[in-house]
């Protein structure tokens, strides 16, 4: 079978550095380690990338992609906006701050970037069916992916997902199977269908074809790059959930400074959790380097990973770049969401409620550089998670329609 990944070159232990040919393969033979991607880039510039599609296509030549990728049925997320939010940062005390928006992707989360990745390697490795663990916003993006593709879906969930993400998952077809456990428990359960023969030819993205899917977050760092005009932001807040995402974008950085892409910067991450699943935060706080599991209850149920897979590679990070690890309640959540809506016109799920919050709990408590260059990310639209603001889904007051009426209610 010919592969083409265009620059990818082979898998790599994250922790032993054990090399392996590309293959649907997430774990290292020798230590058990995860895979990742390696690659050889070449020359890569800035006209070359600018030149490109306004999607995460324009970053092909640093993906795991093959090298046609743009001429395949693809969802062709990514290029979303990166908002100047000068009136949030007017209330926090933020001189320079940006919201990164990915709720624009096609199934309004930033989930369709990795997926995106998952599909061109499922067609790679010809498999048939598409797949994967969700805590909702995962589950949309594979049907839909699927569907655009011409592969099968079977995704799993938790059974007490909210209600719009499992009408999402549902409405492009396949198959959606709620299981009564934690994402935790359904991760499992899909680890040992990749072993039984219902699972042959099936590709599940954030499990065996996940070296090659969580890639996808580093077209988050590039876009940011690139639409601050070549440069890296000084701090960035970003959500944990299995914490990939944000060692991704520490990836994608790191990649842009040793391309000559950008200048080499000194950058602060931070990681944001909501209270109700905040293992990484809790190990941070402690000075630990292991990262204890924990049963997750908050309504941010797209980060509610209680035992997530890069948990101490974000403490390393954040460690690394001087930032941190923070964490907030869901009230706190609750009232970011509101807040970011108030200001900037941007409704976040519950996800984006958790960066936001932590954004201004690192504000307030003087762990942020007023002046420096911030950008928070917000992943998911807030329409999937309007049982968060349910109190507030009234209308201020209901009146005659009649002037006087109105008057009296000013």
């Amino acid at each position: 079978m010919s592969l083409d990944f265009g620059p990818a070159v082979g898998l790599s232990c994250r922790e032993c550095g054990a090399r392996y040919p590309l293959g649907p393969s997430f774990a290292c033979l020798e230590c058990f380690g995860p895979l990742e991607a390696a690659y050889d880039f070449g020359t890569v510039t800035r006209a070359q990338i600018e030149s490109g599609p306004a999607n995460i296509w324009r970053y092909r030549a640093l993906l795991p992609v093959p090298t046609d990728v743009t001429e395949k049925p693809n969802m062709n997320p990514g290029w979303t906006k990166l908002v100047k939010a000068g009136n949030l940062g007017k209330a926090l005390g933020l001189k320079s701050l940006h919201v990164k928006d990915d709720s624009g992707n096609p199934t309004h989360s930033f989930k369709d970037r990795v997926v995106a990745m998952a599909v061109e390697a499922a067609r790679n490795f010809g498999f048939h069916t598409l797949s994967c663990s969700s805590t909702g916003n995962l589950a949309g993006a594979v049907t839909a992916a699927a569907a655009r593709a011409g592969l099968d879906a079977c995704v799993f969930i938790p059974a007490d997902l909210e209600a719009a993400k499992i009408a999402m998952a549902r409405v492009f077809g396949g198959r959606l199977i709620a299981i009564d456990g934690t994402y935790d428990e359904v991760n499992r359960f899909c680890s040992e269908l990749i072993g039984d023969p219902m699972g042959d030819k099936w590709g599940f993205v954030n499990v065996n074809l996940r070296p090659y899917y969580a890639e996808g977050s580093k077209t988050l760092a590039y876009e940011i790059a690139e639409q601050l005009g070549w440069r890296l932001p000084e701090q960035i807040v970003i959500p944990i959930a299995s914490g990939s995402q944000l060692t991704k974008i520490d990836k994608g950085f790191k990649e842009l400074i040793r391309l000559g892409l950008v200048e080499d910067t000194p950058y602060k991450i931070f990681g944001a959790q909501a209270e109700g699943c905040s293992p990484v935060s809790a190990a941070y706080k402690a000075g630990h380097d292991v990262v204890q599991p924990v049963k997750p209850d908050t309504i941010a149920k797209s980060l509610a990973i209680g035992n997530p897979a890069d948990g101490p590679y974000v403490l390393d990070i954040a460690r690394r770049t001087g930032g941190g690890v923070e964490d907030v309640t869901d009230a706190e959540i609750v009232a970011a969401i509101k807040l970011l809506a108030s200001t900037e016109g941007i409704f976040a799920e519950t996800a984006g409620g958790v960066t936001v919050g932590v954004l201004k709990k690192l504000a307030e408590s003087g762990r942020l550089d007023p002046e420096a260059e911030t950008v928070v990310l917000n992943t998911g639209d807030g329409l999937k998670t309007l049982d968060a603001i349910s109190d507030d889904a009234a209308p201020t007051a209901v009146i005659r329609p009649s002037l006087d009426a109105f008057r009296a209610t000013v």
